[in-house]
């Protein structure tokens, strides 16, 4: 089988739990986002299987833990189903907060999937979810806990109740949605580059991928799309889109495809410049 050395095998893991969902169901759904986003981030369209690896809050009454392990696992399972692939096992233990998590693996040949070096001078980038996810749920939560952070909000009159709630359900809405319409035409539209933006926001992820390219080759950042009054507050982020890197004409037609699609909007934010020294 000569063609086996053409061939890589992606395997990715991630802890995972985004506070303040009241929803099991939802948490477990978005567990499978944040887990498949790194393969999708590289353009890989398909997930061969997913291991659940789930944490059961011991603190909870055995009744209250059977809902919401179940709730967790169904959502869980039906993200899947929804991305094409399959829970095939998992791990489940004990924990001080419920969590779920997984891995994934994948194998694909080469040119099927976009390598995360290889940016070209001229190329725009394109982020495909708005920032300040982490925004929201950090004001979510001083809300609903009548923190001094939230009375400031409110004795300034930057934010009130109902727009946190909004802002919540936006956030939530964001980071339960696969990234799969984005890194399934990565390669149908010659992305040269990608990652998606979690925990290190979007300067960190950008640095990250600059700090890998072959070419000397540095990322001008121009536009900040955001949720809305996210700006009033500060900007952060959990779990977002993908940020990928192409030609112009290509990033028009990307967008426009993935607008098609679903109703996604994404938009340009930047573009690659050459550096002697890259970064």
């Amino acid at each position: 089988m000569p063609w086996v050395g053409a061939m890589l095998c992606f395997i990715c893991t991630t802890n995972f739990f985004f506070p303040l969902v009241d929803s099991p169901y939802l948490q477990g759904r978005i567990g499978v986002s944040y887990v498949l986003s790194d393969l999708y981030a590289k353009g890989v369209s398909h997930c061969d299987f997913v291991l659940m690896l789930l944490a059961v809050y011991r603190d909870m009454t055995p009744s209250n833990a059977t809902i919401c392990t179940c709730e967790m696992v169904h959502g869980f399972n039906n993200a899947c189903l929804d991305a094409g692939t399959v829970v095939t096992r998992g791990q489940t233990l004990v924990n001080l907060w419920p969590v779920i998590r997984g891995v994934t693996m994948t194998i694909y040949c080469e040119g099927k999937y976009v390598r995360s070096d290889g940016d070209c001078v001229h190329d725009v980038v394109v982020l495909t979810k708005p920032l300040g996810i982490q925004v929201v749920v950090n004001v979510h939560e001083w809300q609903r806990g009548g923190t001094t952070k939230w009375r400031e909000i409110e004795d300034r009159v930057i934010l009130s109740v109902k727009d946190s709630k909004d802002m919540m359900h936006v956030a939530c809405c964001l980071v339960a949605r696969l990234n799969q319409n984005a890194g399934r035409r990565m390669v149908k539209y010659h992305a040269h580059a990608g990652t998606d933006v979690t925990g290190f926001g979007l300067v960190g992820h950008a640095q990250n991928l600059m700090d890998n390219q072959i070419e000397e080759v540095g990322l001008e950042i121009h536009t900040l799309p955001c949720i809305s009054n996210t700006v009033k507050i500060e900007m952060a982020k959990t779990l977002g889109g993908l940020l990928t890197c192409m030609s112009n004409d290509n990033a028009v037609l990307y967008m426009k495809e993935l607008k098609e699609l679903a109703g996604e909007p994404s938009w340009i934010i930047g573009r690659v410049l050459q550096i002697p020294g890259g970064r």
